[in-house]
C-alpha cells in the first residue's frame, strides 16, 4: 500500500475532494497537525506522497509558530530529493520557502472569491489542463517569488506565480482544488473574522460563488488531482 503524509494548519483545512482521489489510488493517509505534531522525527524521504494544506498565517511567522522552521526543513530535504509533493496554499508557500523564494504579503491584496486562472503554455500542456478555463477558489493575502529551477504554471491579475512545478514529482497550487461545496462551510465558520475584515466579501456572497462554481470545479479538481498522483506515485 502507498503511504501519504498529510500535514495540516488548521483543522477544517483537510483533504476534503482529494481524500477520495488518495483513497482510489490506493494510499493510507497519515495526517498530522503541525502546531501539536512532534514533527522533528518525521523522515522527510519516507513517505510515497506528501501533502501540505492550508492555513491563515504566514511562512515568515516563525517567531510566533516555530513548527513552520521545521516543516521548511522538512520539505527543502524532500524537494531536493524529488519525492512527491504537493502544496496548497500555505504549502505552495512552505515548498517556496525551502525552495530559496522569497514569500510576502501581496502588494496587490488579497484574494478571496471564485475566479479563473490564467495558464501558461507549460500550464496547459500539464495536468492543470482539466481545470483550465474554471474558476478555482483563492483565499490567500501571501504571495512568493518563482523559486529558481520552478516552472511556471498558472496566473491572476493580482497574483503572478498561482501554481509551479518543481523537478518532476513537485506542484506547489497558491489557489485551492481540494475544497468542496460542503466542506466550505465549515470555512465560513472558521475564517469568520478574515471575512469580515475583508472589504467587499461576506460569507453570503462566498456561499453563492460556492454553489456556482464548486460542483463543476470538484469534479475537475479530481481529474487534476488524479493525473498528477498516476504521474508522480508510480
Amino acid at each position: 500500500m502507498k503511504t501519504c503524509v498529510a500535514i495540516s494548519h488548521v483543522a477544517f483545512e483537510d483533504l476534503d475532494c482529494l481524500a477520495p482521489v488518495l483513497a482510489a489510488r490506493g494510499f493510507k493517509v497519515t495526517m498530522l497537525d503541525a502546531p501539536t505534531a512532534d514533527l522533528t522525527g518525521l523522515d522527510p524521504l519516507a513517505a510515497d506522497l506528501w501533502v501540505v494544506l492550508g492555513g491563515p498565517i504566514g511562512v515568515y511567522d516563525e517567531a510566533d509558530y516555530p513548527f513552520l522552521t521545521t516543516e521548511i526543513a522538512l520539505l527543502k530535504a524532500r524537494l531536493a530529493a524529488d519525492r512527491p509533493t504537493l502544496g496548497i496554499c500555505l504549502g505552495a508557500q512552505l515548498m517556496a520557502r525551502a525552495l530559496g523564494a522569497r514569500v510576502y504579503p501581496n502588494p496587490n491584496g488579497k484574494e478571496l472569491g471564485w475566479a479563473p486562472l490564467t495558464l501558461t503554455e507549460t500550464g496547459r500542456n500539464s495536468t492543470m489542463a482539466a481545470i483550465d478555463g474554471l474558476a478555482v477558489l483563492h483565499w490567500h493575502g501571501d504571495t512568493f517569488d518563482l523559486p529558481h529551477g520552478a516552472q511556471g504554471l498558472a496566473s491572476t491579475p493580482a497574483t503572478a506565480n498561482q501554481a509551479f512545478s518543481w523537478g518532476l514529482k513537485g506542484l506547489g497550487l497558491q489557489f485551492h482544488v481540494e475544497a468542496s461545496q460542503i466542506g466550505l462551510e465549515r470555512w465560513f465558520v472558521g475564517h469568520a473574522g478574515e471575512i469580515g475584515a475583508t472589504p467587499q466579501t461576506s460569507v453570503s456572497q462566498l456561499r453563492q460563488q460556492t454553489a456556482a462554481h464548486a460542483p463543476r470545479m470538484e469534479a475537475a479538481g479530481a481529474v487534476m488531482l488524479g493525473r498528477w498522483l498516476d504521474q508522480v506515485c508510480v
